[in-house]
């Protein structure tokens, strides 16, 4: 990999550190005003709700694992492909879940910000 993909992998794994801290501040930070996400259920959330579902709601993220990571940077675009591999706790337990990721990062002031992104469906495991 290339300096810049390096650089959207840390941006990548900083948002994942982010949300298992629960650290809404600096999730903000690393995601684009107009950020959009689609959960593997299908949901969409905006930048502040996906912020606010992640950090202060009912979901506690003890981990985010990226895995297999594939990135293609294009100027001032990037797409990030991996296999994520998630430990969260939805009030019932934790419970893990592992499935394909697609984030879109994109160059603004210098730094790497998440612009958009995709997880699922989920993989069973037997």
């Amino acid at each position: 990999m290339g300096a810049a993909e390096d650089e959207v992998v840390r941006a990548a794994l900083e948002r994942a550190e982010a949300l298992a801290a629960r650290d809404g501040e600096r999730l903000s930070a690393l995601l684009h005003p107009e950020f959009h996400w689609t959960s593997h259920r299908g949901e969409q959330f905006d930048r502040d709700r996906y912020v606010a579902s992640n950090t202060s709601g009912s979901l506690v993220w003890h981990t985010q694992v990226l895995t297999d990571i594939e990135v293609v940077v294009v100027g001032d675009a990037a797409v990030l492909r991996c296999v994520v591999t998630d430990q969260v706790d939805a009030g019932v337990g934790v419970e893990a879940f592992r499935m394909p990721m697609t984030q879109t990062w994109v160059l603004v002031a210098g730094r790497w910000v998440c612009l958009a992104g995709h997880a699922g469906p989920r993989v069973v495991t037997a």
